[in-house]
């Protein structure tokens, strides 16, 4: 978990809790990396074409649970391997002119407003950590948590510590909860994925954004606000280039395992 704060908040504390991708990103967080992976040789042209179908389903339909585990299992099997080091210096060289300009206008618009309201900004991710904090970072939020997969010899295992999806998103908020002292009636929770209705039901202000449409359906029987985010724009000229602790932080192959929407990755370079 990464956390940018300097303390525990009090009692009645409030956070603003936001899924990342299609909900602060207008992609998926870990497809966005593929050309990378591709200039250095992690996944070959036919895996990344794979990618570039698999991210246009993703846009189209959103990923609904069984889809989502199938490729979860597919690709930490694949990842295996891996070398940490090298995943992690393609994405400090590439974070900003990978994810800067996929941000949704609206969703900096709401991170802001929630800070200025003196509100704590989550991020919650099935994505890998080691993807998720770089970008939390970037955006100035309070913290992060996302999943963790096992690093072993300095290469990731193919097996997942924890996996930041579902219902465990729901167990994050909570223990947060406890931990920061969050109300988690005054709190705010915003995804586009019906898979975290669980989330949006343990806080008082849940929120629908692009939401697919099982979510939909239940935003509107609950009554919940239904966001449109439809301007993701460049942040480069507004957000600061990469800290330190950005640069020290890196990629693990977790992200792109952990984000349930890449397929099709080899463990190492192969030719086409």
């Amino acid at each position: 978990m990464a956390d940018n704060s300097s303390s525990p908040t009090n009692a009645t504390a409030v956070a603003a809790f936001f899924d990342l991708d299609k909900t602060i990103i207008a992609s998926s967080s870990a497809l966005a990396f593929s050309k990378p992976f591709l200039r250095q040789g992690l996944i070959n042209r036919r895996a990344a074409l794979k990618s570039a179908y698999a991210q246009l389903m993703f846009s189209l339909a959103g990923a609904d649970a069984d889809k989502t585990e199938r490729l979860r299992a597919e690709i930490s099997r694949l990842c295996s391997g891996w070398d940490v080091d090298q995943v992690r210096s393609i994405v400090t060289e590439t974070l900003h002119d990978v994810v800067a300009p996929l941000v949704y206008a609206e969703a900096a618009h709401l991170i802001a407003e929630h800070k200025a309201e003196g509100h704590d900004v989550v991020v919650l991710s099935a994505t890998g950590d080691e993807v998720v904090t770089p970008i939390a970072e970037m955006l100035g939020v309070t913290r992060s948590v996302a999943t963790r997969m096992e690093v072993v010899d300095g290469r990731y295992s193919g097996q997942i510590e924890f996996y930041c999806y579902g219902e465990q998103k729901a167990v994050a908020a909570k223990r947060l909860a406890a931990e920061y002292g969050y109300d988690l009636a005054s709190c705010h929770a915003y995804t586009d994925s019906s898979t975290d209705a669980p989330l949006l039901e343990v806080v008082g202000h849940p929120h629908a954004v692009n939401p697919d449409r099982a979510l939909r359906r239940l935003a509107v029987e609950r009554g919940w606000p239904v966001h449109s985010f439809d301007n993701p724009v460049s942040l480069r000229s507004r957000l600061p280039a990469p800290s330190a602790t950005v640069m020290a932080v890196g990629l693990s192959v977790g992200a792109v395992a952990a984000g349930a929407t890449l397929f099709g990755l080899s463990r190492r370079r192969r030719k086409d």
